[in-house]
């Protein structure tokens, strides 16, 4: 579903954010991308959502080139950025039919999928309100909504669960594993430790741009828990 080729970005300023980066996400998969804060993990995700340019490597989404073919690839997927980015002049209904029309979301479809997750999220009662009267939470939801409504095949999250309530990140996770299950896929950030080791499949941690582990959940973590092995990759040099 999300192949990373020894995908490497560095920017103007000299910074190499990631370095040799190679990852395989597959059809099914709840795949964590764990490291500290300019570990290059939202790079990544945005070079993979075909927001960022890079020079080195290669990164496919469901067999399709991010950079030949970019709006082929964005039809496939769902990215939703660690800071709701939403048109605030727009009412919460407005941005999700424009949305909906970016997509091609036929009338009749569009209107069930606003109503089972505005629904689901409870905040049906607010779609027409202006997004600048939003909440951060209000904005995840809506965010979240406008990300699933085209069914995507691919979905790109960093860090999903910051400024949701306890019931909107129980109903999130439970979506994205129902999701996968349907043979979707999830690659996500986050700092969570203990939701990525309950809730994913298979984990990747990053350091300084530098992938130190992957592979399934059990294989990365051992007889530990994910936090241990969390901190034992990235207290220990193991970059040399």
């Amino acid at each position: 579903m999300l192949t990373i080729n020894h995908f490497s970005k560095t920017y103007k300023s000299g910074v190499k954010a990631v370095d040799d980066l190679t990852l395989h996400v597959e059809p099914g998969d709840i795949y964590a991308f764990i490291g500290h804060n300019g570990a290059g993990k939202t790079t990544t995700l945005k070079a993979c959502a075909g927001i960022l340019d890079f020079d080195e490597g290669e990164i496919l989404v469901d067999g399709v080139n991010v950079q030949r073919e970019p709006v082929a690839c964005k039809r496939k997927i769902a990215y939703i950025p660690d800071n709701p980015d939403i048109y605030e002049h727009l009412t919460g209904i407005q941005y999700l039919n424009f949305i909906s029309d970016v997509f091609g979301i036929p009338a009749v479809r569009r209107n069930e999928q606003i109503k089972k997750y505005a629904e689901l999220f409870e905040i049906k009662g607010n779609l027409g309100d202006v997004i600048s009267s939003y909440s951060h939470g209000m904005k995840q939801k809506l965010a979240i909504i406008s990300a699933l409504i085209h069914d995507p095949k691919l979905w790109l999250l960093d860090e999903p669960f910051v400024g949701l309530d306890p019931k909107a990140t129980h109903l999130l996770k439970g979506i994205m594993a129902e999701r996968c299950a349907e043979g979707c896929a999830v690659f996500f950030s986050t700092h969570v430790l203990e939701v990525a080791e309950k809730l994913c499949n298979k984990v990747a941690i990053i350091k300084h741009g530098r992938l130190m582990a992957s592979g399934t959940m059990e294989e990365v973590k051992g007889s530990a828990s994910l936090e241990e092995m969390f901190m034992e990759v990235t207290e220990n040099d193991h970059e040399a």
